[in-house]
């Protein structure tokens, strides 16, 4: 599943491509992370509107957030049956703007970070659906999720799920208020292999607070750069070269 992704074209050029009304100003993301404000394009009057919500979706029936599990990822084979979601597939579809996303390749004990991103660097979006959850005291939160589904041909080599990430081409379709369940259903499908190129990163990712352009740095470029640099018993000033632990230990299995 998708638990990491990165906004960092900059807004105007993402206004031009979703065609949204408001201006937002935001600085670019490089490790967006479940619980934080996302934007999502919704469809009212008519009109794409820029909206933020928390990457976490809400029921309308939960009474207590702590008695919900956090819920990133909507499988695509169950949201028209689950009571949790069947409304909101129905009535609530929204567009998560992204330029890139993260996956993780589990072998063993390790798991590899992966950067996959249009080979064009041009925006997409995640297929999303938003509930607006009301707490007890009467206050309100816009949530969101994406939708996953079965990997492709390109996704299959390090993960067997992949978001439904659409193109230009489907964001009328998805918002579509009008849509019957058989079109959208048609639209929950892996991207083409085409679509997305993928990428090996160092391990900076796993660590939510690094949100940096470096993370995205290949990790071939990585391992030439530590390759290069002389050890401390090549400098010979007797000391012993320091052992880090891995960023990766104890991160999240996405």
């Amino acid at each position: 599943m998708c638990g990491r992704y990165a906004i960092t074209l900059t807004p105007e050029i993402l206004r031009t491509h979703f065609r949204y009304l408001e201006q937002p100003n935001f600085p670019p993301r490089y490790n967006i992370a479940p619980t934080q404000p996302v934007p999502v394009v919704t469809l009212r009057d008519g009109q794409r509107h820029f909206v933020l919500m928390r990457w976490g979706f809400v029921p309308g029936f939960v009474k207590d957030l702590k008695d919900f599990p956090l819920v990133i990822n909507i499988r695509s084979e169950t949201v028209e049956e689950k009571p949790s979601f069947r409304a909101a597939f129905i009535r609530r579809r929204g567009l998560m703007p992204a330029d890139g996303f993260y996956e993780w390749h589990r072998e063993g004990k390790t798991n590899t970070p992966y950067l996959l991103r249009r080979p064009s660097r041009a925006p997409f979006a995640f297929a999303a659906l938003h509930e607006t959850w009301s707490s007890p005291d009467g206050s309100e939160i816009d949530t969101v999720a994406l939708v996953n589904t079965h990997a492709n041909g390109l996704m299959a080599a390090i993960h067997h799920r992949s978001p439904v990430v659409l193109g230009e081409a489907d964001y009328d379709a998805w918002l579509d208020p009008a849509a019957t369940p058989k079109d959208l259903r048609a639209l929950l499908k892996p991207p083409p292999d085409d679509f997305l190129d993928l990428m090996k990163i160092g391990t900076a990712v796993n660590k939510v607070a690094n949100d940096n352009p470096e993370i995205q740095v290949p990790a071939s470029d990585i391992e030439a750069d530590t390759a290069a640099k002389p050890s401390a018993d090549a400098r010979g000033d007797g000391r012993k070269p320091r052992t880090r632990k891995s960023a990766s230990q104890g991160a999240f299995d996405f």
